[in-house]
């Protein structure tokens, strides 16, 4: 008989990758959604969209949680589902803190309840970080989050721990660092920078407002990713794993790598918010910043030491940043060419 996995936020970019991992391996799929009617985009563009059995779950209310463990009954549980944009959580700190973090607790009890046999993953944040205390950052390294979304993530975080320690249930974390695609929503930056530079390309945008360039990140490739996620629940003993590529680039180089994909080189005039990118060739302005960008409280240099993950499950990223940037900014392009302007967030 196929193994069951339940997914929340099936719908987005980890989810869809992760249903088609797992369906790939035989498994059989329920996942969640919170608003009706679901935005299926990614799952059609894996081509799953009717492969996964979806369910609408509410994350602020235990019981439906409770009901749905119940019905699925399922072997493992991933839970990727969020308030997950950090700009919102400024704004909403409160549904934030119920949806990402008092969640986790929620999703725990029924677990508890229901099948404390059935393992549990928990998708962790590299923000929980924030204000770092020593680069790289690993498993032990002291956490200090600088926003509500890295604030409910860590509750989330510690809350898996603790029902791993005192319930003896099967729990796993996966602190994962920034790990991207061409399923990204357009509201995260390295998308906004690849879609913005695909349609700069056709004429079609004239120029992408950034905030803060000199931001370096650790930016890995979301299948690879997901693929850890399993790892984690099928190894034989639980425990928490950073995931990360050990590389950080800045949000300049992204732009830049961008760009030179589509053979348009930046050259950067000006500093500060009076800084500008500029098509070398044409000589048009095609990036500038714009301050309400930037984040109220920005994080120091996030990068990942995985080398547990790769001792311990046998991952490592296999691809490269340069690569990363490549499939992103070509398939937004034949997106574009093609008509499909708009993937939803």
């Amino acid at each position: 008989m196929a193994k069951r996995a339940l997914i929340t936020g099936v719908t987005g970019q980890d989810g869809a990758y992760l249903a088609k991992f797992l369906l790939e391996k035989g498994y059989e799929i329920y996942g969640t959604y919170k608003n009706y009617p679901p935005n299926l985009w990614r799952l059609s563009e894996l081509g799953i969209a009717d492969k996964v059995n979806l369910r609408e779950l509410d994350l602020q209310t235990e019981r439906n949680c409770t009901k749905l463990l119940q019905e699925v009954r399922p072997e493992e549980v991933y839970n990727l589902a969020a308030q997950s944009y950090i700009s919102v959580s400024f704004e909403q700190p409160v549904a934030t803190g119920e949806i990402t973090g008092l969640g986790v607790a929620r999703l725990l009890e029924a677990v508890r309840n229901v099948n404390p046999d059935i393992r549990f993953f928990q998708a962790s944040s590299n923000e929980m970080f924030g204000k770092v205390r020593e680069v790289p950052q690993s498993e032990d390294t002291p956490f200090h989050p600088r926003s509500p979304y890295a604030i409910a993530k860590l509750y989330g975080h510690w809350i898996t721990i603790n029902y791993r320690e005192v319930y003896d249930i099967f729990t796993c974390s996966g602190i994962l660092f920034n790990h991207e695609s061409p399923l990204r929503g357009l509201e995260f930056v390295t998308r906004k920078i690849t879609y913005s530079a695909a349609k700069i390309k056709e004429g079609l945008q004239e120029k992408l407002l950034l905030g803060n360039l000199n931001v370096r990140m650790d930016w890995g490739y979301a299948p690879e990713y997901v693929e850890a996620m399993w790892l984690m629940l099928n190894n034989p003993q639980a425990d928490d794993y950073v995931i990360a590529t050990g590389k950080a680039y800045s949000v300049r180089e992204f732009v830049e790598r961008a760009f030179g994909t589509l053979d348009i080189e930046i050259v950067w005039e000006g500093k500060g918010e009076e800084e500008r990118g500029i098509d070398r060739r044409t000589g048009r302005v095609v990036v500038e910043i714009d301050p309400r960008l930037f984040r109220p409280a920005d994080i120091n240099l996030l990068i990942g030491d995985a080398s547990k993950a790769h001792r311990e499950l046998g991952w490592a990223p296999k691809t490269s940043l340069e690569k990363l940037v490549e499939i992103m900014v070509k398939e937004d392009l034949r997106r574009i060419r093609s008509g499909n302007r708009f993937n939803g967030p």
